[in-house]
């Protein structure tokens, strides 16, 4: 049986060029920037969106060098307060563009002065008119209520985004790389991981910097497509007080990239394996899991999605769940 699930996961290489193709949205951006130069930015999204924004935090703080802020819409919306917003860029999250209190969040900071981009896959939505400028995902229409290719399709445009407004030529050139590398780790199966996961009474993820907003979003989709109780957690707090809740039957998952945070990851997964834990490594010359080599640090985290998805939909089928189908989950979430 094929799933939903699988088939829009193979899909994210053809959705990622798409993306990456439409520049304009992002020429745009860049030049409203250009023209009024942001203070801080905020970014608003739930969920899966929510976890491409920690990826995109990352991006802008490294390289933008500008702070960053999430916003809960529920300030909004249930405490009906607004912040001081002028001259920010204010970057909405969404797949659908209809959960009402992103729509009311980015109402109120455009009202407050903030300058409001909307990452949206449905470019005719409510969330994509309450913004000024929009960048569609160019995901295409997803079946399966977990998210995929939108997810992917959020980080890449996030990362595109940013290497626009930098004019960052490295970054640039790793994302006109990656539908290929995307292509590539369609081919990794990540057996010994995904073989541990339906014995598991719980799952931990563990990354740092860019890799932290994949970790989280691996962690959702254990917990709603598996109904596994998991956590992201970056590697320097996993060290810490929850390594306590760590054992053989809670198998951690580590995503390294080449950067300044492999260090933190290495010494955690040394501390792990040294106390005979299960523990699966992707990335650098030490991966336990299959890998396509690396690349940019900064994109690098994002491709580990692709074989992350594609075990948690097999071991789902293997468990007799409905990858396509979690109980409790919504394609559109209408909350205010």
């Amino acid at each position: 049986m094929t799933t939903a699930m699988a088939r829009e996961t193979f899909e994210i290489p053809d959705a990622a060029e798409r993306l990456l193709a439409d520049a304009g949205p992002f020429a745009a951006a860049a030049a409203a920037l250009a023209r009024h130069p942001a203070p801080f930015a905020v970014i608003c999204g739930r969920g899966s969106s929510g976890h491409a924004g920690v990826y995109l935090r990352y991006l802008i703080e490294t390289r933008l060098g500008i702070v960053v802020s999430h916003t809960a819409p529920s300030v909004v919306t249930n405490y009906r307060k607004s912040s001081a917003m002028r001259g920010a860029l204010f970057v909405v999250i969404s797949q659908s563009g209809r959960s009402p209190d992103l729509v009311a969040a980015t109402e109120a900071a455009r009202e407050s002065g903030a300058l409001t981009l909307a990452l949206v896959n449905v470019t005719a939505s409510p969330v994509a008119e309450a913004a000024q400028l929009v960048v569609p995902l160019h995901a295409g229409p997803e079946l399966a209520v977990a998210a995929t290719k939108s997810v992917v399709s959020s980080m890449l445009a996030g990362a595109r985004l940013v290497a626009e407004i930098a004019g960052d030529a490295e970054l640039s050139g790793a994302l006109v790389r990656s539908p290929e590398r995307l292509r590539a780790a369609l081919a990794l199966d990540w057996q010994g991981w995904r073989e541990a996961l339906p014995q598991a009474r719980a799952a931990f993820v563990a990354a740092r910097g860019y890799g932290f907003g994949p970790a989280r979003e691996i962690a959702l989709k254990l917990s709603e497509t598996l109904r596994l109780p998991a956590l992201g957690y970056s590697a320097a707090e996993l060290r810490h007080g929850p390594r306590a809740a760590i054992d053989r039957d809670t198998p951690v998952l580590a995503l390294r990239q080449h950067d300044a945070t492999a260090e933190t990851v290495d010494g955690l997964v040394d501390d792990l394996r040294a106390a005979g834990e299960s523990v699966f490594l992707a990335g650098g010359e030490r991966s336990a899991l299959p890998w396509i080599g690396d690349d940019h640090p900064a994109c690098d985290p994002v491709a580990m999605l692709v074989p992350a998805y594609l075990a948690i939909e097999r071991a789902a089928r293997a468990m007799g769940l409905d990858p396509d189908s979690p109980p409790f989950l919504k394609k559109v979430t209408e909350t205010l």
